[in-house]
C-alpha cells in the first residue's frame, strides 16, 4: 500500500465562540489560573490507582495535558491532542486513521495501548486496538487527558500493556450556557460545533451538543490525491445529578454517522453509546462506584464488501475502604459482553466464524500500605478470564518515597498481557466457508496472550510553584509475542507466539511558568528495543514495529496585550529506518502556530499546522 503524503499543510481557521452563560472572570486572571503550573500539580488523577490522588504523588510515569493546553495548541481532534504527549508516538495513516502507541510496537494494528473516554473502554477485540475515526469528542469539552506510559493491567485489564490513555470530559455544571464554533481550512473543512448546557431544579445539570466536520483527502508524493476523504456528524448529551450529599449520578451518550471515501465509493460508519455511573461516598476513606455502558459500532468497506458490527455491554463495580490508618484497600469486579459480526464478503480474507461472543470476566484487588509517613507500598493484581486463553493474572508492586515535600522517588514491577484478538485466532487468507487446512495464512488456534514484565524507576519534583519536572526509566521484557510462520512441510503460514525481546528507555517531562503571561511545557523520550525470533522459530520481527528512538515536544503559551494569544508547538522525531514492513522516513522537525483574539464571549483564531516540515508526521507505516 503506498504511503499517503501530506505536503506542508497550512490550516486557516476562523473560530467563533459564543458563550451566553453568566459573566465570567476577567480573561487574563481566568486564563492564568487554568494554565499555572501550581494548578496543574494539584490536579487529582485517577488513572494510576483508580483513586483520585495529586499528580505529584502518583507512583507511575503519568503525564497530564489540560483542556486549556489542548485548546491553545490548535488541535482539531483527539489524535492531534495526543501529539502533545512526548511519551506517545502518533502517526497519521490516512485522512481518518491514526497509529498511536507508547513504548514501542507502533504498527498499523497497534494493540498494546488501552484507551478510555470517561471510563468507557474504546478498543475493539477485532484487532485489539482503537478505531480512531469512530472516537470523536468536542475538544472544548475536554477537562484533561491523562496518559500512563507503562503497564496498567492491574487496574484496567487486558491490552493495557505499554500504556493507558484516559480522556476526561468536563462535568455538565462546567459547560453551562450556549457555545457555537465554526472552523474552515485547506484540510479541515466545514467544521461546526454547538452545545447548550442548563439546569433542572437545584441538583441536576445537563448539556446537549452536536458537531460535524469534513476532512479532505491526503496527498501522495506525486501530488495526486488519495481516496480517503472523511466526514462525520455526531451528537450527544450528559446529565450530572446530585441525588444527595453522598450520591452522584452521571448519564451520558453519543450517536454518530459518517462516510469514508474508499476507492470509487463512500463507505459508511455509524454507532451509539450510552453510559451510566453511580458513586456513593460513605466517608473520607470509603466509597463505591457502579458503572454500566453499552457501545455499538458498524463499519463497512464498500468496494470489498467487508464489514464489522460490534455490540458491547460492560458492567464495572469497585469499592474502597480504609483499614486503620495504614491501609487503603480497593477491590472490584467486572463483566463485559461482546457480540461481534465480522462479515468479510471479499474472497481475499475472512474472519471465521463471522459471529462470535467474546465475554470477559475480571476482578482486581489492590492494597496501599503506608509503611511510614514518607513511604507508601502498593500491591495488587487483576484476574481476568477471556474466551481464548482462560484465566490471566496481572500483578504489580509499587513503592513511593517522599524524600521531602514535592519530591517523590518511585519504583514498580508489573506484569501485563495482551489477550488474543479475532485477527490472531480467526483470520484466514484466502477466505473459505470453513477453516481450510491449506489456507495461505491462518489464525493460530493455539495463539496465547503476549506477556510483558516491566521494571520502572522514576523521580518527580516540584522545586517551586512555577516549575515541575519528571523522569521515568523503564526496562521491558516481552515473551510470546506475535509471529507469522510457515507450518513445517506446508505452504500454510500460521499466527504464532514466535517472537520475544526487550525494550528500554527514559522519558522526561516538565512545565515552567516563565513569567506571569508565559508558560512552557514539553518533554523528551528516548526509546530502543531488541526484538528477535524465539528458539525454533523463523519470524522476522521487523514486521512488528519501526519506532523512533528520539521524540521531543515543546509547547509555548503566551498571553499578549489587547486580549491576544500567541502559541507555538514544536515537535521532533528521529528518522525511521527502512525495514521489510515499512518505508524509510527522515527525521521530522515540525511546528504549529496559533494566533487568537479572545474576549469574554468570542474568539477568532488563525492556526497553521505542519509548518516548516518538508515531510510532516503523517502515515509513517506502509
Amino acid at each position: 500500500m503506498p504511503r499517503p503524503y501530506m505536503p506542508t499543510a497550512f490550516l486557516f481557521a476562523f473560530i467563533s465562540l459564543i458563550n451566553l452563560s453568566q459573566a465570567q472572570n476577567d480573561l487574563s486572571s481566568a486564563d492564568l489560573k487554568k494554565l499555572s503550573v501550581e494548578e496543574l500539580m494539584n490536579i487529582r488523577v485517577s488513572l494510576v490507582s483508580r483513586i483520585p490522588q495529586p499528580l505529584t504523588q502518583a507512583a507511575s510515569a503519568i503525564q497530564v495535558v489540560t483542556g486549556e493546553e489542548i485548546k491553545r495548541s490548535g488541535a482539531t481532534n483527539i489524535p492531534d491532542a495526543l501529539r502533545l504527549f512526548p511519551n506517545l508516538q502518533v502517526a497519521q495513516f490516512n485522512s481518518g486513521a491514526w497509529i498511536i502507541g507508547a513504548r514501542g510496537f507502533n504498527t498499523t494494528f497497534s494493540n498494546k495501548l488501552l484507551v478510555m473516554i470517561d471510563g468507557r473502554t474504546i478498543y475493539t477485540p477485532l484487532f485489539g486496538g482503537v478505531v480512531w475515526d469512530l472516537q470523536n469528542v468536542m475538544l472544548e469539552d475536554i477537562d484533561r487527558i491523562e496518559v500512563v506510559s507503562g503497564p496498567g493491567g492491574t487496574m484496567w485489564g487486558a491490552n493495557a500493556v505499554n500504556g493507558v490513555i484516559n480522556i476526561v470530559t468536563k462535568k455538565a455544571s462546567e459547560t453551562q450556557g450556549a457555545y457555537v464554533s465554526a472552523t474552515t481550512g485547506n484540510f479541515l473543512r466545514n467544521n461546526f460545533e454547538a452545545r447548550y448546557g442548563g439546569k433542572i431544579g437545584g441538583k441536576t445539570h445537563f448539556k446537549i451538543y452536536g458537531m460535524h466536520f469534513d476532512r479532505q483527502p491526503t496527498t501522495k508524493p506525486d501530488g495526486n490525491k488519495n481516496t480517503d476523504a472523511w466526514r462525520l456528524s455526531q451528537g450527544g448529551f450528559r446529565m450530572d445529578i446530585e441525588a444527595s450529599s453522598s450520591d452522584q449520578i452521571t448519564i451520558q451518550g453519543d450517536i454518530y454517522s459518517g462516510k469514508r471515501k474508499t476507492a470509487v465509493k463512500h463507505s459508511p460508519m455509524n454507532g451509539q453509546n450510552i453510559l451510566g455511573r453511580w458513586t456513593r461516598k460513605f466517608s473520607e476513606k470509603s466509597d463505591m462506584s457502579v458503572q454500566l455502558y453499552f457501545d455499538r459500532y458498524f463499519r463497512e468497506d464498500v468496494p470489498s464488501g467487508a464489514s464489522d458490527r460490534m455490540n458491547t455491554l460492560d458492567m464495572d463495580f469497585q469499592y474502597r475502604i480504609g483499614i486503620r490508618k495504614t491501609h487503603n484497600l480497593l477491590w472490584g469486579l467486572g463483566y463485559r459482553v461482546v457480540r461481534d459480526f465480522a462479515n468479510f464478503k471479499t474472497q481475499n480474507v475472512a474472519i471465521l466464524p463471522p459471529k462470535k461472543s467474546l465475554d470477559l470476566f475480571n476482578g482486581f484487588i489492590q492494597d496501599e500500605i503506608s509503611l511510614s509517613e514518607k513511604i507508601k507500598f502498593t500491591a495488587g493484581s487483576k484476574i481476568l478470564h477471556n474466551v481464548y486463553t482462560g484465566i490471566e493474572f496481572q500483578p504489580s508492586a509499587r513503592i513511593a518515597f517522599a524524600i521531602r515535600k514535592n519530591h517523590t522517588l518511585w519504583a514498580a514491577v508489573s506484569r501485563a498481557v495482551r489477550t488474543p484478538s479475532r485477527f490472531d485466532r480467526d483470520f484466514y487468507l484466502p477466505a473459505y466457508s470453513v477453516p481450510p487446512p491449506g489456507a495461505s495464512v491462518a489464525g493460530g488456534p493455539d495463539f496465547e496472550s503476549e506477556n510483558l514484565i516491566a521494571y520502572e524507576l522514576g523521580y518527580r519534583i516540584q522545586p517551586n510553584s512555577a516549575s515541575t519536572f519528571s523522569l521515568s526509566t523503564f526496562y521491558n521484557v516481552y515473551t510470546d509475542v506475535y509471529s507469522v510462520e510457515a507450518l513445517p512441510g506446508t505452504l500454510t503460514y500460521q499466527i504464532m507466539n514466535g517472537s520475544e525481546g526487550k525494550a528500554w528507555g527514559f522519558e522526561i517531562s516538565g512545565a515552567y511558568q516563565l513569567t506571569k503571561n508565559w508558560k512552557a511545557r514539553g518533554g523528551y523520550t528516548y526509546f530502543d528495543k531488541n526484538l528477535y525470533a524465539k528458539p525454533g522459530h523463523t519470524f522476522n520481527p521487523d514486521y512488528l514495529a519501526n519506532d523512533s528512538k528520539h521524540r521531543a515536544i515543546l509547547q509555548s503559551i503566551i498571553n499578549l496585550p489587547f486580549n491576544m494569544q500567541f502559541d507555538v508547538v514544536g515537535s521532533y522525531k528521529s528518522k525511521l529506518i527502512q525495514t521489510i514492513a515499512t518505508v524509510p522516513v527522515s527525521e521530522l522537525l515540525n511546528y504549529d502556530i496559533r494566533l487568537a483574539w479572545v474576549t469574554k464571549h468570542m474568539e477568532i483564531s488563525l492556526v497553521g499546522q505542519n509548518l516548516g516540515a518538508g515531510q510532516p508526521d503523517r502515515a509513517e507505516k506502509s
